[in-house]
């Protein structure tokens, strides 16, 4: 066979190999990834027994878009809003998980006679979990509704962007061979700072594309043009001096805001399977016998240090944030390995040469065992939890308990607090876009108009045009918004001493557009210093006034905002409740699930009321859906018959306790119709409800809704028992179609 033909000869074996084991994988239930891995060890230049790869090189390059489609999938599944649904209990967990472990990564890599710059890079490896392994374990076990479920999600969204964050800070360090202060502060810096602004752009710009071409987009077109930018996204990512992973990352995360990134995600997903599967055969031919025999000790410490020191870290990050023992030690077992982004960050530290040939291996072999282990360590995670609440002195359970009541009471923000995270916010991202356009006219706008007219009047032109093009930012910076004015003016009449605060917040910013302008006059003119200042001055007086720059400004804004909002508005049509609820009541406690009646429940021919669903287990019915049929908020006469589809509404052991005796099944997530919603309404002296119990004020029975969740001083009551009585001022929060809802709250 001719050499042209020995990389299609490698594919076919590697795909072949690879789908033989992993059908063996799944027969014995266990993760198609680790299949993989176990595939390219058979097949690798280490085990003779079978053909192996010819092209090794060849390999790998493919092996490298793998780890492109890996990251650009990843990024798809990630939201900029998810990071903040959960409040600060993933940031903590993360940032606790994180830390603890690269630094206790970077001990036990000294301890084992490393180099520091080999040890930098194991803590780097250990930190990061398996973002596949981990949903493919709560897909199987059923479990990715649940609240730790959600907590450990974001978590390693978090994990991916730190990991990200470490690529670069590792890079630098090793070419370098040391951590120069300067150099990571400007790496760090220029990675915010381009993540800003590719993300900017790409709001801005794709989903306005896809809304008005979107009855021209077939799959085929769809496809072609979504990989398409990607690889320009990794080509500008890598002329920036990034990674190619970070490029595919940063273009999956701004497709994920819009409208066609669930068919993004499944026309790609074939694809992604494909390379990654080569990526991870790849990975598994660098599994070296006799290197693991050689080094089994390091091997072992490493998997206890990532089964067990994962595990307690990422639990004790859970505690601090102000959650119970339960979840703590779920969110922990669930993060208990290694996965695609420590193989990332390996093969970045080989590619470097600051990595010996041995590690790789070990760490690859590590992630096998912990692998393995993962789907044991979230089953096992309950009963751990529970034999360690039984083992804990009571005082101990008891300052959780405040602690965690603490940490969860709602508080609003001050007025100063809202209005700096305001400026800041404002500030920097109007910043990032004219620091971006005066570096694009300066690198190239300037010389390209230079060379065709020279002399004072090409000066004007690229002064006058760059200005032009930053003046509705410039504007944005200097104006205020209807709330900001609020705000301002609450704060001035408040006190005579925030006056001064206030004053120095606008000078700020006036001072910010004058150096901007400085800087574009500067580069153009060789005027004195005090010449350009006062033409600054006046540029940034006309500005403030000029109708035409207010103008372009809110109508960029408006649509920058539409664009955002444009997949959520989406979902929101489609499950007005699901989105409602998720919004509301995010990392909570409470949640939809749809359960299947089975024909051997003891439910089946029993009326709601019989079965006493609400009393026993605490869960509402919100609908039945009984084939073609959807009965909405049922009453207790309603009757129960067998492959009725009930979606209900509780907490995580209300749900998995009613399941018990309903059905055998997986909890599923539920589809909602389009006319039901999620309303609160608040209890006021005049109200006919005030001193009435639940079931005396007929909003359910007689109004047609159903109370989800009822706050009162602080404290949420979620699926409140029927016996409860009304009193002022508390918040009640209820499903139901849109008209009865309205009718609810006027009463």
């Amino acid at each position: 066979m001719s050499e042209e033909l020995h990389l299609v000869t490698d594919l076919a074996l590697i795909l072949i190999s690879a789908g033989v084991i992993t059908l063996i994988f799944k027969v014995l239930k266990q993760p198609v990834v680790l299949g993989y891995i176990v595939a390219g060890f058979f097949v690798g230049p280490h085990f003779g027994i079978f053909p192996t790869v010819v092209e090794v090189q060849s390999v790998q390059e493919w092996s490298e878009i793998g780890i492109i489609f890996l990251l650009f999938a990843l990024g798809l599944e990630f939201s900029f809003k998810k990071l903040f649904t959960l409040g600060s209990t993933a940031f903590i967990t993360a940032g606790t998980e994180v830390i603890t472990v690269a630094l206790l990564g970077v001990f036990i890599g000294k301890l084992m006679g490393w180099t520091l710059m080999e040890s930098l890079f194991l803590g780097g490896m250990l930190c990061m979990s398996s973002t596949v392994i981990v949903i493919k374990a709560f897909e199987d076990l059923g479990v990715m509704q649940q609240k730790f479920a959600n907590i450990t999600l974001v978590v390693l969204i978090i994990q991916d962007l730190v990991a990200i964050l470490l690529m670069v800070l590792l890079s630098t360090a090793a070419v370098g061979q040391q951590f120069a202060g300067k150099d990571v502060l400007f790496n760090i810096l220029k990675l915010v700072f381009f993540l800003i602004l590719w993300f900017l752009i790409g709001i801005y710009v794709l989903p306005t594309f896809f809304h008005r071409f979107r009855k021209l987009m077939n799959d085929e077109t769809l496809l072609i043009f979504s990989i398409g930018l990607c690889f320009g996204m990794v080509v500008l990512a890598t002329y920036a001096g990034f990674s190619s992973a970070l490029g595919a990352f940063v273009m999956g995360s701004i497709l994920a805001e819009t409208i066609e990134a669930e068919r993004i995600d499944r026309l790609t997903k074939q694809i992604k399977d494909l390379f990654g599967a080569i990526f991870f055969v790849s990975v598994g031919m660098m599994v070296d016998p006799q290197i693991l025999a050689a080094y089994w000790l390091p091997i072992l410490i490493l998997t206890f240090v990532t089964i067990f020191g994962k595990t307690f870290f990422s639990a004790l990050g859970v505690l601090i944030s102000g959650q119970n023992i339960k979840t703590a030690v779920q969110v922990g077992a669930s993060l208990s390995q290694i996965g695609e982004f420590a193989f990332i960050i390996a093969t970045l530290g080989l590619s470097l040469n600051v990595l010996s040939a041995y590690i790789y291996p070990v760490i690859v072999a590590v992630s096998v065992i912990t692998t393995f282990t993962t789907p044991y360590c979230i089953r096992a995670s309950e009963p751990v939890a529970i034999w360690v609440e039984k083992h804990l002195p009571q005082r101990f359970l008891d300052l959780l308990n405040r602690y965690g009541s603490g940490s969860n009471v709602v508080t609003k923000d001050s007025a100063w607090k809202k209005l700096i995270k305001t400026y800041i916010l404002r500030i920097l991202i109007l910043s990032v876009l004219i620091v971006a356009i005066i570096i694009f006219s300066f690198v190239w706008f300037f010389p390209f108009v230079q060379t065709y007219i020279a002399g004072t009047w090409g000066d004007v032109l690229c002064a006058g045009a760059t200005i032009l093009a930053i003046a509705p930012f410039l504007r944005g910076m200097m104006i205020n918004k209807k709330e900001d004015h609020e705000i301002i003016t609450h704060l001035w009449g408040n006190s005579r001493y925030n006056r001064g605060a206030i004053v120095a917040l606008l000078l700020l910013r006036i001072f910010l557009v004058v150096l901007y302008l400085v800087v574009v006059l500067s580069r153009a003119f060789s005027s004195t210093s005090w010449i350009i200042i006062v033409v600054a001055l006046g540029l940034g007086l006309f500005l403030l006034v000029s109708k035409m720059s207010f103008s372009r400004f809110s109508s960029i804004e408006h649509r920058f905002i539409a664009n955002l909002k444009q997949r959520e508005e989406e979902e929101r049509k489609k499950h007005p409740i699901q989105v409602s609820i998720q919004s509301q009541f995010a990392g909570k406690d409470i949640h939809l699930a749809q359960i299947l009646v089975s024909p051997d429940s003891e439910m089946v021919g029993q009326t709601i009321a019989q079965t006493a669903c609400y009393d026993k287990y605490g869960v509402s019915i919100v609908k039945i859906e009984r084939g073609s049929k959807d009965i909405y908020l049922p009453s207790g006469a309603e009757c129960i018959y067998p492959s009725d589809r009930l979606v209900i509404l509780g907490t995580d052991k209300q749900i998995s306790s009613f399941k018990k005796m309903v059905e055998d099944t997986e909890v599923q997530p539920v589809k909602h119709r389009k006319n039901m919603q999620l309303s609160s309404f608040v209890i006021n002296e005049k109200s006919k409800y005030i001193n009435q119990t639940i079931a005396e004020s007929g909003i359910r029975e007689q109004g047609g809704c159903m109370i989800v969740c009822l706050e009162r001083n602080g404290k949420e009551i979620f699926n409140p028992p029927m016996s409860m009585v009304f009193q002022q001022n508390d918040l009640i929060w209820v499903v139901g179609e849109k008209n009865n809802v309205k009718n609810v709250g006027n009463n």
